[in-house]
């Protein structure tokens, strides 16, 4: 398919919207001529080979969403189109309060709002203001796969006032047919995690995998539990698990493998960008995640959840009010998610008890036993880079407490260690002194006899 075609059929979209615009704002303004009304503007023939016109067929388009659409396509496209919003009321010397619009630092031009559609749909008919409110519904399409946004406000400004406009994440595919990852940014903190290990390189307590295979017959079955069961009815949709205990334990790694068989893409949430000491915009900076989320069939991953999901205090001075708000606005958002949400925290007793009791599991990864650990360190062990045959493995497993995830730091200490003297094969020495450096990291010194 070429690119060329893909632009043109979104060109001949903008042309259209500026035939309307022409057309509406002459039509409210009663300029001198005849005109029929916008709606009799005919829409530009669609090609079905192009990205834009198989989306136009697959969700079944009208005239209203396609304005929509050309109106966010014109800042990526044509910008000076919409230049005739900057036109000024003669009474009054200010802008038209009906148009819409602002102007951003970084654009000069006119950046449209919710209520510049809702002119060029209503301004001659406002019995039209319901298409409006269809668009801009969370169950429309359009809002659902996340193809045009509508930026939140403060409370008392109007609802239509927030900047409209295409995720250029969907200009791009329209364009070129290629679908972009979405990036971990400031507008979209979470990243996408996976795992290139199996089920075997976990190890887990019986008990705990029990619960896990519990969590992914869920990820497997939903669908038909809720929707051919009928159980929609009788309890709410979505999975809200807890995974606690100490750090290096496989709850990350663990999350990964349940995405990866149920083929259902994991991101975990980055706390750091999501967290503000701006009230408000906490708030915000979540509901970007929940609304992209909620339609993607994602699983969502807070690690090291305490930072949000805390216990809240006694609302002793208004910083102590905000941070029992934000676990409020949480608590209701995690309710209502109709996926997966799964949390990591070091300790159970750090979580506040609203959120607990919503849980549908709580599973405790505990330090490793013995045996455990003699697994997860012939696992390590069980490449290119080996043991010194005079190692007693299980005594090592048996002397020195370690998790998973340290035992693969001992590895990497020891991998390098062999390799830098031309060799794969690890000795006693190596391996007590990358056991030692994480023992240090505890503030624990371990004995060597």
């Amino acid at each position: 398919m070429e690119v060329n075609a893909n632009i043109q059929v979104l060109y001949n979209e903008i042309n259209w919207l500026q035939e309307v615009i022409h057309n509406v704002i002459s039509t409210y303004l009663e300029h001198e001529g005849e005109r029929v009304h916008w709606l009799e503007i005919p829409l530009p023939t669609i090609h079905q080979n192009t990205v834009y016109g198989k989306c136009v067929e697959e969700w079944n388009l009208q005239v209203f969403e396609r304005l929509a659409i050309a109106l966010g396509l014109t800042i990526h496209l044509k910008p000076d189109v919409l230049d005739v919003f900057f036109g000024r009321n003669q009474i009054y010397d200010i802008g038209f309060t009906e148009f819409g619009g602002v102007v951003d630092k970084n654009h000069s031009g006119f950046l449209p709002t919710g209520q510049t559609l809702l002119f060029l749909i209503t301004a001659t008919d406002n019995n039209l203001r319901s298409e409006v409110l269809k668009i801009f519904d969370k169950e429309h399409v359009l809002i659902k796969e996340q193809v045009l946004f509508l930026e939140d406000i403060e409370y008392y400004v109007p609802q239509f006032n927030g900047v409209f406009g295409l995720h250029t994440n969907w200009f791009h595919y329209f364009v070129t047919g290629e679908q972009l990852k979405l990036e971990h940014s400031a507008t979209f903190p979470a990243q996408k995690i996976t795992t290139h290990l199996a089920w075997e390189d976990v190890v887990l307590q019986d008990e705990v995998m029990d619960e896990v295979l519990q969590l992914s017959a869920w990820l497997q079955h939903s669908n038909t539990l809720m929707k051919d069961w009928g159980l929609f009815n009788k309890i709410k949709p979505g999975y809200r698990a807890l995974f606690y205990g100490p750090p290096g334990t496989g709850k990350t790694l663990t999350v990964s493998l349940l995405g990866k068989k149920a083929e259902r893409d994991v991101y975990r949430v980055d706390l750091s960008m999501i967290v503000s000491k701006y009230i408000g915009e906490t708030e915000k900076n979540l509901s970007r995640i929940f609304d992209i989320a909620a339609h993607k069939n994602w699983i969502l991953f807070f690690d090291e959840a305490d930072a949000l999901f805390g216990k809240r205090t006694e609302a002793n001075s208004s910083n102590d009010r905000h941070a029992n708000q934000q676990t409020s606005y949480l608590l209701q958002r995690i309710e209502d998610f109709p996926g997966v949400i799964i949390l990591a925290s070091n300790l159970k007793g750090n979580m506040d008890a609203a959120f607990t009791r919503r849980f549908q599991s709580m599973i405790h990864f505990a330090m490793p036993e013995t045996n455990e650990r003699y697994r997860l360190w012939k696992n390590a062990f069980s490449g290119k880079c080996t043991l010194h045959p005079e190692i007693n493995l299980w005594k090592i497993a048996e002397d020195y407490e370690l998790a998973g995830g340290a035992i693969i730091n001992v590895l990497r200490f020891c991998a390098l260690s062999a390799i830098s003297r031309n060799d794969t094969e690890v000795t006693r020495e190596e391996l007590l002194e990358g056991i030692r450096k994480e023992f240090k990291k505890k503030s624990k010194i371990i004995t060597v006899t």
